[in-house]
């Protein structure tokens, strides 16, 4: 049906303000939702460059669609809160005539059978009674989700019929077709934690795509904001017009998870659950009881007797039993099978002799204990014995019979038979949708033998342990079917309530059981183990508990990873001190004697984490957190428009609140912590009761532009929110809570205010703004009281200056204010500039913050690092690494103790303050050498303050350091013939000399660290990207040379066997061989672009040809004595990444950015053959110490194993698939090395990774605190391996023999 005349003239009346005000990209979302646009559609409209065009070609894609598309846009102007538009198109609405509802037999259809059945929906309990009145309410609400997404609840007490009814009411053709053609799909929740909720929507997930193709299956989300994502993304794209049924939810907080903005109806005791979700709500009350005549028709059915044929008890017990389903049903299942014992279950019902502990105006328990007992006592002795052993169970769960076979030590067929007896008799439920059959009690079941059997629940949860050890003597089940997951999963729970702490201890500090149970189960159940039985472990020993819960912290997310990495391996990381590191040494000892491949962390002091506490609360950039007043709480906010609380002490999530509709800028508690403060890009801001996640306040009317920060104050003495914008001119404004409008504007600002911040004592508020100022404003006047001019301090001429933001110290007497890659501190008083401390030009200043106890100042930085000052000494105090990405923002703990980071790496640390002020870390460059003699590992590189450090491997002792160098230190190399070190520079330059020592140190500016009698003589190569080279000796650090003649960065050096000479290449596309005792130098010119590495082509002194590469896609051959060009090969299309020579020197080979690999003759210098099968840059290349194989690695993280006889593809070596978005190796192959015997390869990507060469398997995996390694230095035995990921971390790996 075309769209009607009146709708159509009123889009393009309306087209240009439309055009000038929507958001496109929000709107598509609900109108795909609405099965009004295609998402080929959305793609096109959103390949727009701008978002006017991308408004514009909505709206001509509108004209040309029916009427549904216009109310669908109309009802998307509303959600989105553009309702002065939306009132633009009210009058012209079309009106569109909605057929009566489709009835359709209530035998439900093959169509409607097949759909229930994929989607879960239960079947029809045997003796089912249809309660038309009901049914038909709730899909009269049903009907009202025909257009729109929102939430029908369903509720009432325990027993009710609240699933049956739901399942009934869906169980309709017209439904189906009208409103649910995606489909309905049942996920039953009950009360769980958030691992277990974890495990449902994982499971929901799983079902869903793998209705799909099969192509579009993904490794399970890993956490509830992850599977969050991946439910809305499902839903909304590949199921926009589907129900999901969410059954029996007890907490708002998990409904949260769900406020996905698809169509849901919920089961539920609590009919205010939806208050805590957005969108529109509709509710069906179930009564608590069947009327008479329905209780009679459910007796009826079970005695196989009319109705009106009922003795006169059957009347009494239908009032007895309050008309509850549940208890009438398990007084009939009685009756069916003693007909004849109507008057002694009506007595039963009566004397309520049994007791309850607990009372509650919720339930009538007494009517259901009355049930239970008479049900209960007409089994067989022996059959109620096995039924208390059920009170065992935890609620809401499912277990099969086999578990209930090893329980009772009986074969599965005959626990079938058994369990199918309860199951008759309504005393167990079963879920005959899954194979096999899943049993569980209801809770009020469950209750009752609860009540029963207290006194004997510890005897009943020690007999499941023993049964289970006696069954699984040999080791716990590892087959991932649902007994085994039974069993990982409660068996710490069986033994912590059977009080078994012996066997508690046992377990849980057991490697084997975390290794086991984290790849079953994953990482969230078993840290959270350690949490709740943390008071019984302690018992045992503290401390190691500690360390396996902290061992879990630190890998978790390693933990996550399919496929499933070696936990020996990662355990090996851990302090040789630590119980977890014990036990996977002795496994890795043991493991070896198989053929496994293990790898020690030597140097494990110099990769201490110094972070206590990582969480991972968002997915998205992470752009604000804070401490509340308390200490005990963090708010964080970012990309994903939430608000979240987590404790300080061990990051559990407290409240989630979709805060926004917008990226969440800033956060903020009030001084009592019971309020929190947003504000968003959506240029609103808004007040949260912290406890209750209840929206108090919003204010969107004043702010024009997006709103960058809020601050309370920090008293309650006068309580004001203040916030600041990106308008032009009133970007300052004060709020006071109990006014519908802002209580002062603060002018003076003519650009963006990007931060804004109260003094200690709330007397001033600071603003940092784009136009160079910091602004002090008096808060009782709101009347500007002086201005910094921070631009006219660091800038030339009439450069952009942006102050980023502002902070007080404790005292209120000195403003500090962010600037490039500055920080200023003020005083207040004067205005006159009392310090600057200036960083890396490399990186800029993105936050700071001064500790209000002590004069500590802490600085986020642009390079993913944090640093700590001493303000009185003007020294900086620690690096804090760890971040990957841009730090966004700091804070101290109100009592200084801690310190908070959050970057674009999605998470937030917490910092010991001590910690890091006593044991600053010192940061590697990843350009480095490595000189492997016997037992000695000697590494040079620069550090993260450019200086060289030459360091002991094994004891991470400093052997050499020199001073801060003016221009950055590129490459290092070393030999120890006749010992010396050089240093390339940026500036060019390379150095010899015959000073005295004292006369280098001078000069150079080199101090001795350590003298140790066997590293004299050793000599260093500094290269820097002045262009300069140095020659040092160590460990004196006296100059022996100083060379000079590149005129831009030094790429690359190398000494050659004899270390008399010295060869560098450079950015100024030369190679030069210098003879570097003598100064003595030949340029080798031809490359049109950069050279970044070149190689000799054999190691014979004999022999003095050299091979380079370079940008320019050729490879040059050189005489490197006569400086002649012997070959100039055009080899690639492209840029030339990496080129090796055969160990017997008669081929070489070359790896491109054009895809490509080349294997190449030495002697014809022709190409021999061309590898082609890399779908991405070719970045290295290797050849086996026999000359037979060849591994080139690429950017996508693929491995490929070359025969180089004829050229053709031996294996190709890469995990089974992608995991995310990650490459097949965490990253570009950047180097490879093959072991002496030629079975073993070792390659560096994202982390290092060791293969089996005929195999093509990979056989262990090292994973790095950060990633993109660049290179590893490995032993001729191949059982050392050194390497340095990008934040700077050193890492020795021995191999375990």
């Amino acid at each position: 049906m075309a769209l009607e005349e009146r709708a159509r003239s009123c889009l393009l009346r309306f087209r240009h303000r439309l055009e000038q005000d929507i958001k496109p990209s929000y709107l598509m979302d609900h109108m795909i939702s609405d099965g009004v646009m295609t998402v080929d559609e959305e793609e096109k409209i959103r390949t727009k460059p701008t978002r006017k065009d991308q408004s514009a070609a909505l709206l001509e894609l509108l004209l040309m669609k029916d009427n549904r598309a216009y109310i669908s846009f109309y009802n998307s102007l509303i959600k989105e809160s553009y309702d002065d538009l939306a009132y633009l198109l009210r009058e012209d609405l079309p009106s569109i005539f909605c057929e009566a509802h489709k009835s359709s037999s209530d035998s439900a259809t093959s169509y409607v059978q097949t759909v229930l059945s994929e989607g879960g929906v239960p079947q029809r309990p045997v003796v089912f009674v249809s309660r038309p009145e009901l049914v038909n309410r709730v899909r009269e609400k049903l009907y009202w989700l025909q257009k729109d997404p929102g939430w029908v609840t369903v509720f009432g007490m325990a027993g009710s019929g609240k699933s049956v009814l739901t399942a009934e009411a869906v169980r309709h053709h017209g439904l189906i077709e009208d409103c649910f053609p995606g489909g309905i799909h049942w996920l039953a929740i009950g009360q769980l934690d958030k691992p277990d909720l974890l495990v449902k929507m994982q499971s929901l997930c799983f079902r869903l795509e793998q209705s799909l193709d099969s192509q579009t299956l993904s490794r399970p989300p890993n956490s509830l904001d992850e599977a969050k994502e991946r439910l809305r993304f499902l839903m909304l794209r590949r199921y926009p017009r589907s129900l999901l049924i969410l059954d029996d939810i007890w907490d708002s907080t998990v409904l949260k998870a769900f406020d996905i903005h698809c169509r849901i109806l919920l089961t539920t005791r609590n009919r205010s659950l939806t208050d805590s979700v957005s969108g529109a709500k509709y509710e069906v009350g179930v009564q608590s009881g069947l009327d008479e005549n329905k209780g009679l028709e459910i007796l009826a059915l079970y005695t196989k007797m009319k109705p009106h044929g009922l003795p006169e008890e059957a009347r009494s017990i239908v009032r007895e039993c309050k008309g509850s389903p549940l208890v009438v049903s398990l007084i009939g299942a009685l009756l069916k099978d003693n007909p004849n014992r109507w008057c002694y279950y009506l007595r039963q019902l009566q004397q309520k002799q049994f007791k309850r502990i607990r009372k509650s105006s919720s339930y009538d328990y007494d009517a259901l204990d009355q049930a239970m007992a008479a049900s209960i006592e007409v089994l067989p002795d022996e059959h109620r014995e096995l039924y208390k052993d059920l009170t065992v169970l935890e609620k809401d769960i499912k277990i099969p019979a086999k578990v209930l076979s090893v329980l009772w030590d009986l074969e599965p067929e005959e626990v079938e038979d058994i369990l199918q007896e309860f199951v008759d008799k309504s005393l167990l439920f079963v879920d005959s949708h899954h194979k096999p059959y899943l049993y569980y009690l209801h809770d009020l079941q469950l209750d009752f033998l609860v009540e029963q059997n207290r006194t004997q629940l510890e005897s009943l949860h020690s007999k499941v342990v023993r049964q289970y050890q006696q069954h699984y003597r040999d080791g716990p089940p590892t087959s991932g079917d649902e007994e085994c997951l039974y069993w990982i999963r409660f068996l710490t729970y069986h033994m912590a309530k059977a009080n078994l702490s012996q066997e508690l201890y046992s377990l849980m500090f057991s490697l084997d059981w975390v290794s086991t149970k984290s790849q079953i189960m994953g990482p969230a159940h078993l840290i959270n183990d350690y949490v709740e039985y943390g008071s019984i472990l302690d018992k045992e020993n503290s401390e190691v508990r500690s360390q396996f819960q902290e061992f879990l912290s630190q890998n978790g997310h390693q933990l996550e990873e399919r496929p499933f990495p070696d936990v020996v391996q990662l355990a090996l990381s851990q302090p040789h001190n630590s119980e977890v590191y014990r036990q996977a040494r002795f496994q890795a000892q043991d493991r070896t004697s198989t053929g496994k491949l293990y790898f020690d962390l030597v140097n494990k002091s110099g990769v201490e984490n110094l972070s206590r506490l990582v969480i991972h609360p968002h997915q998205g950039s992470i752009y604000s957190a804070c401490f509340s007043h308390d200490g005990t709480k963090i708010a964080s906010c970012g990309a994903s428009k939430t608000l979240k609380v987590f404790k300080s002490t061990s990051g559990e999530k407290l409240t989630e609140i979709q805060a926004h509709d917008d990226e969440v800028l800033c956060c903020a508690f009030s001084p009592d912590d019971h309020l929190l403060a947003t504000c968003s890009t959506d240029r609103k801001i808004k007040v949260w009761h912290t406890e209750r996640a209840m929206l108090l306040r919003v204010f969107e009317e004043e702010h024009e532009e997006q709103i960058n920060h809020c601050q309370f104050t920090n008293t309650t003495k006068r309580l004001l929110l203040a916030t600041c914008s990106n308008d032009d001119c009133m970007n300052v404004k004060l709020w006071n809570l109990n006014k519908p409008s802002s209580q002062n504007t603060m002018f003076g600002h003519f650009a963006p205010v990007s931060h804004c911040c109260f003094s200690p004592d709330d007397s001033y508020l600071s603003t940092s703004s784009n136009d160079g100022t910091i602004k002090l404003f008096q808060v009782s006047s709101a009347n500007e009281w002086k201005t910094i001019n921070v631009r006219g301090l660091v800038a030339e001429n009439d450069e952009e200056v942006l102050v980023k933001c502002s902070t007080w110290t404790g005292d209120g007497k000195r403003v500090i204010c962010a600037v490039r890659n500055a920080v200023l501190v003020f005083d207040v008083e004067t205005s006159e500039m009392l310090l600057e401390i200036r960083t890396s030009r490399l990186s800029t200043v993105q936050y700071c913050d001064a500790c209000p106890t002590t004069n500590l100042l802490a600085i986020a930085f642009s390079n993913y690092t944090l640093e700590l000052w001493d303000l009185e000494a003007n020294k900086k105090m620690a690096d804090c690494s760890g971040h990957l990405s841009w730090v966004q923002r700091v804070q101290f703990s109100p009592d200084g103790s801690q310190l908070l980071s959050c970057s674009d790496d999605q998470t937030v640390r917490l910092w010991e303050t001590n910690k890091v002020h006593t044991s600053s870390a010192i940061c590697l460059k990843r350009d480095s050498d490595v000189l492997f003699n016997g037992e000695e590992i000697v590494v040079s590189a620069a550090d993260n303050c450019n200086r060289l450090q030459v360091r002991d491997g094994r004891t991470g002792s400093v052997l050499f350091q020199s001073e801060e160098k003016s221009s950055r230190i590129r490459c290092t190399c070393m030999c120890r013939q006749p010992s010396a070190v050089v240093l390339g520079q940026e500036d060019g330059t390379v150095q010899a000399s015959g000073l005295t020592a004292s006369h280098v140190l001078r000069m150079v500016g080199c101090r001795i660290r350590r003298l140790l009698t066997s590293y004299r003589r050793l000599v260093l190569a500094v290269a820097l990207c002045t262009g300069s080279v140095q020659v040092l000796e160590l460990p004196s650090g006296k100059l022996l040379a100083n060379l000079l003649g590149h005129t831009k960065t030094v790429l690359h050096c190398q000494f050659s066997q004899n270390g008399q000479t010295l060869i560098t290449s450079s950015e100024d596309t030369t190679i030069r061989v210098w003879r570097w005792q003598s100064g003595e130098c030949k340029v080798l010119q031809g490359h049109k672009e950069q050279v970044r590495c070149f190689s000799l082509l054999s190691n014979s002194p004999n022999d003095s040809r050299l091979l380079s590469w370079s940008f320019d896609g050729t490879v040059k051959v050189w005489d490197t004595e006569t400086g002649e060009k012997l070959q100039d090969i055009e080899a690639h299309r492209g840029t030339i990444l990496g080129c090796h020579v055969s160990p017997d020197g008669c081929l070489f080979a070359t790896t491109s950015a054009d895809k490509t690999a080349k294997l190449w003759h030495c002697e014809s210098w022709q190409c021999a053959y061309t590898l082609n099968g890399h779908q991405d840059c070719v970045r290295s290349c290797r050849f086996s110490w026999d000359s037979q194989r060849l591994a080139t690695g690429d950017d996508n993280g693929e491995i490929r194993l070359w025969s180089v006889k004829d050229g053709s593809l031996l294996k190709i070596c890469c995990p089974d698939s992608k995991d995310g978005m990650d490459s097949l190796h965490g990253g570009w192959v950047t180097d490879l090395h093959f072991s002496p015997d030629n079975s073993l390869l070792v390659s560096t990507g994202g982390y290092i990774k060791w293969w089996n060469v005929e195999k093509g398997e990979a056989l262990q995996t090292f994973y790095p605190t950060g990633s993109a390694l660049k290179k590893v230095h490995v032993s001729s035995d191949f059982s050392t391996f050194v390497t340095i990921d990008n934040i700077g971390i050193l890492y020795i790996l021995q191999r375990v023999a």
